[in-house]
């Protein structure tokens, strides 16, 4: 693979799976929770949130990343704040991790939201008559139950995280060895003469990545349910 790729496209390959390792580790909790308001709890203001949490699956990508950009960038009250503590977003692949975190979080909520709605409440109602806390509950119950859709969801939410493009060369650009992701790196070989090569290389890793995480996740999926239904 090394001699395949060039060093360029070896360096927008790793970044890319950098980038989308942590956006979706940093995601998978906020997305647990949100998903498990939204499927088990009624309270005002249920629907406007649901609609935030699928607002980046609407909008075009590029609107995204330019509000990552007036809300994190340098000299923003909040991105000059976060500067102050060593933290930067914007140009920086923590920015690209970002980005990519937002656009791939509705895939994340929506497949583990129907794993928790899929789930037989009178388990979970036994388990309370029996005296168990609802921590407990979630805990020995709701948790183990919602796995095939929080492994579904968290390798749907990396390949997601892997192809994002619109969002992230707003929010970061396209700094080779820096922010350059998969997606940017295709857009920018396509952009010089000759680069037509080394663009179809990476097309061609994107859709073995792409295919690859979504067997993965249908092989998960079925695994752990048998699991849980043995």
């Amino acid at each position: 693979m090394s001699d395949w790729l060039g060093p360029n496209e070896w360096a927008a390959v790793l970044l890319s799976i950098k980038v989308a390792f942590w956006a979706t580790l940093f995601s998978l909790p906020a997305a647990i929770g949100i998903a498990y308001l939204l499927a088990k709890k009624e309270f005002v203001g249920k629907q406007l949130l649901n609609g935030i949490v699928h607002l980046p699956l609407i909008l075009p990508p590029v609107v995204t990343g330019y509000l990552l950009l007036i809300t994190f960038g340098k000299r923003t009250p909040i991105g000059s704040f976060l500067a102050e503590w060593g933290i930067e977003f914007a140009f920086r692949w923590s920015g690209a991790a970002l980005a990519a975190a937002i656009m791939a979080f509705p895939l994340l909520v929506r497949a583990i939201r129907l794993s928790i709605e899929a789930i037989d409440p009178k388990l979970e109602e036994a388990a309370a008559t029996l005296g168990a806390s609802r921590r407990w509950v979630f805990l020995t119950i709701t948790l183990p139950l919602m796995l095939p859709g929080i492994i579904a969801g968290a390798v749907l939410g990396f390949a997601k995280a892997m192809g994002e493009f619109g969002a992230t060369i707003t929010f970061v650009s396209n700094i080779p060895g820096q922010t350059q992701t998969l997606p940017s790196a295709i857009y920018a070989f396509l952009q010089v003469p000759g680069g037509e090569s080394s663009a179809t290389k990476l097309v061609i890793i994107s859709i073995i990545i792409a295919m690859s995480a979504l067997l993965a996740s249908e092989w998960l999926s079925r695994r752990m349910s048998r699991r849980l239904q043995s």
